[in-house]
This record gives C-alpha cells, structure tokens and sequence, in this order.
C-alpha cells in the first residue's frame, strides 16, 4: 500500500453558533466562490454542537478573529492511503485504514483526525507528530510526499530513530455510545451545478436552526440530531446530510450510489459538556462517508464518529 503526505496544510476551528452571522461572508466566498480565494482544502460541519471547519491555510486567511472563533493550536497534515488492485491504484477504505494506519498510530499516542468524502478518505495528522507517523508507517507502506504536485519517496531508515516501538496488546477502554434516528445521504454534485442548489444550500446551513421535533422527546437513542456537512477539496464537492433535509434539493443534481442507502451514525465516547478544555475536541463530528463502504468510521482525537449502512426494513 502507499501512504502519500499532501501538501495541504489544514488547521480546525470550531465556530459558535452565535456567531455564524460574522462568517456568513467569508463561508459564501469560500463555498460558492473558489476562484475568488486559494483554499482548495474547504470543510463545514453543522453539528448539534457548532460549527466545524477544516481549511487550508489560504481558507484560514478569510476568517477574521473574534471570540466566536476557537482554533486548535496544532496544524494538521493530510494524507491519503491507496492500495494496488492488479495494475489499477484505488482507496484503500477505512476499514483497511483503521487497522493498518490509526490503529498503530495510536499505540504511539498519535492523535488523528480523519475526514472521509464520497470520493476518498483523508488522515490527518498533527504536523509536530510526523516524523512519528512515518516511523511507525514505513515497513507497512511506501511513503511519498507531495512537492509541487508531484509524489517524492521519503527516505526510509530501518532503526526507530529513538522512537520505540509499541508493544501491541489488549487496552480495553469502554464509551458511551449515542446512535441518532436520523438517516443520512451521502452525495456528490457536479461543481458546474453548484449554482443551482446555491439559495437552497444557503438556507439549510445558515438559516435551518431548528431542532429536529424527535429531539424533545425520548433519549439519545430516539432522538435525531442536527448534521449537514459539506466538503469541497481540490475541485470536489461531498455533502452528506439527513433524508429529510435531501428532500430540500432538487433530485436531479445530487449523486449518489445506484443503491441509494442510507446511514446511521455513531456518536462514539464524547467528553461530557461540563468539561470545557475538551469541548472544541468533541465537536470534531467530522463529515461524510464514501457510499461504497459497509461500516466507515471517523476517528478523531479523543470522539469518534461513524455511519453505519442501514436499509428499510434492518435494524443498524
């Protein structure tokens, strides 16, 4: 497999939602108008929480400061895994990704961020921590960094480099688990048609606050949340949000599979509220999934979030 460094250089902010009214500019520009900015690393996350953005550093360029604006302190490098199949290279998925990427890395105490769009899937890791990554990833994988748009091998060194390696056992730890009633599209769209959904996309992510009725009543097994996410990297557009919203959109313009499913998402081991140094991390609920995966997951620092396939008729 091949593990490639991109030369996006993203930082992760979490915007408040009182204060989504300063934004609404800049997020215009960076959502409908790429040609007039840089970034080419654009993603928004409506969560029950707030808003989660991760963008390039040309995107972080036109976000002013203020107090609604909580930024994480580290930048995060993105990487992408793809695996041979014959003579063709494709995704390796997050299954594979799971097992062979954030799962040593987290015996290293590597925090990992992990966005996944319908077309592929990106790790993200802390800038400070890569040396680290590529240490612990080098017998697994080929490793290239992207200089100017073009792969370049990184140099391999069979000894740790005084990085010890992880003696693999069982830790058991044990989350809550919260699994929302709402169930998600995962979509595509054809930039040249951005236009036309512009005024709907406008409202649902600026203008639709309400909380879904089920929300008021029953637990957070019976309750449904609000979620809309839209990714828009390197000419690509993934947008995943709940069957109720899709029906917003015109049917005509949104891609998905030809299977049309649908997904349940997992709210896997969030920090509890009270505990305000770690909210901006368990707002983290991070973004779409590829529709060709069975059980996807995002994980993400220390909150992890995933969809899981869910058809009429099956419990997920």
């Amino acid at each position: 497999m091949e593990l490639h460094i991109l030369e996006h250089r993203v930082r992760v902010l979490s915007l408040a939602r009182s204060g989504l009214w300063l934004y609404t500019h800049p997020l215009i520009k960076l959502l409908f108008l790429p040609h007039r900015s840089r970034c080419k690393f654009f993603s928004l996350t409506e969560t029950p929480e707030d808003y989660t953005l991760m963008v390039d550093e040309e995107g972080f360029k036109e976000l002013p400061p203020s107090e609604f604006l909580q930024v994480a302190e580290a930048a995060w490098l993105v990487m992408n895994v793809s695996s041979h199949s014959g003579a063709v290279m494709q995704a390796a998925g997050v299954t594979k990704i799971a097992r062979s990427v954030i799962a040593p890395l987290a015996e290293h105490h590597v925090s990992v961020l992990m966005l996944s769009t319908y077309q592929t899937d990106f790790i993200l890791v802390r800038e400070q921590d890569l040396s680290v990554v590529i240490h612990t990833l080098a017998q697994e994988f080929q490793i290239y960094r992207e200089v100017g748009g073009e792969p370049v091998p990184v140099a391999k060194d069979d000894s740790s480099n005084g990085f010890p390696r992880a003696q693999h056992g069982p830790s058991p730890t044990v989350h809550p688990i919260q699994s929302p009633q709402n169930r998600f599209c995962v979509l595509t769209l054809d930039p040249e048609t951005l236009p036309a959904i512009a005024t709907t996309l406008i409202d649902v992510l600026f203008y639709s606050h309400s909380v879904p009725k089920e929300a008021a009543s029953g637990g957070p097994e019976s309750s449904s949340i609000p979620f809309f996410a839209f990714s828009l990297i390197e000419g690509y557009i993934s947008i995943v949000m709940d069957a109720e919203t899709q029906k917003k959109f015109p049917s005509d313009l949104l891609l998905t599979s030809s299977s049309g499913e649908l997904w349940r998402m997992m709210n896997v081991g969030l920090w509890p509220r009270s505990r305000v140094p770690w909210r901006l991390l368990t707002s983290l609920l991070i973004i779409s999934v590829p529709s060709t995966l069975t059980m996807p997951w995002f994980l993400k620092m220390r909150s992890a979030v995933s969809l899981m396939y869910s058809s009429e008729g099956k419990k997920a």
